[in-house]
């Protein structure tokens, strides 16, 4: 199912007002999602109080430069994998020195996938203190709604960390 605007709204004020109980703040690292975790987050009147921090690192050499994604990592396992969104998430949580993280890297389509990677294939990392989560999802649909159901995956999945109510 593609989620709506409406749902992503929802779902973006549901981590703020969890974010401001905590006294929390947020930062992202995108690929295939290009912002639209940040504009979602950024889209609720107030999210300053806990958003500073989105990285786009589209390419392999943003996530190296930007982010500090060892070349290593990156070559031996691809930009689309589970260590390199656990370095995403990690490196962006540190140097926004925020408490949470998302960091997401896919195969949004319509071409670019493999018999590996298929087109839909994205993997998702959320880091907290002290906890660090990393998901593989596959998702249907053209590039669009790869991308949306990417941007609802990665709230949801922050929401859970933050312990606010979806």
């Amino acid at each position: 199912m593609k989620p709506t605007d409406r749902e992503l709204d929802r779902l973006a004020r549901a981590l703020g007002e969890a974010l401001r109980g905590r006294g929390a703040r947020v930062a992202c690292a995108e690929s295939c999602t290009g912002g639209w975790i940040s504009k979602a987050l950024t889209d609720v009147p107030g999210s300053s109080a806990w958003f500073g921090w989105g990285f786009v690192t589209y390419a392999d050499d943003a996530k190296r430069d930007a982010l500090g994604v060892p070349q290593s990592v990156l070559g031996a396992h691809g930009a689309v994998s589970e260590a390199v969104v656990a370095a995403m998430a990690e490196r962006a949580r540190t140097q926004a020195a925020a408490e949470f993280s998302v960091a997401v890297s896919g195969v949004a389509g319509p071409d670019g996938g493999s018999r590996d990677k298929p087109v839909g294939t994205v993997w998702f990392a959320w880091c907290g203190p002290g906890a660090a989560r990393t998901e593989r999802c596959r998702f249907d649909g053209d590039r669009e709604a790869v991308r949306r159901q990417s941007v609802a995956r990665a709230l949801e999945g922050l929401l859970t960390l933050v312990g606010g109510d979806g």
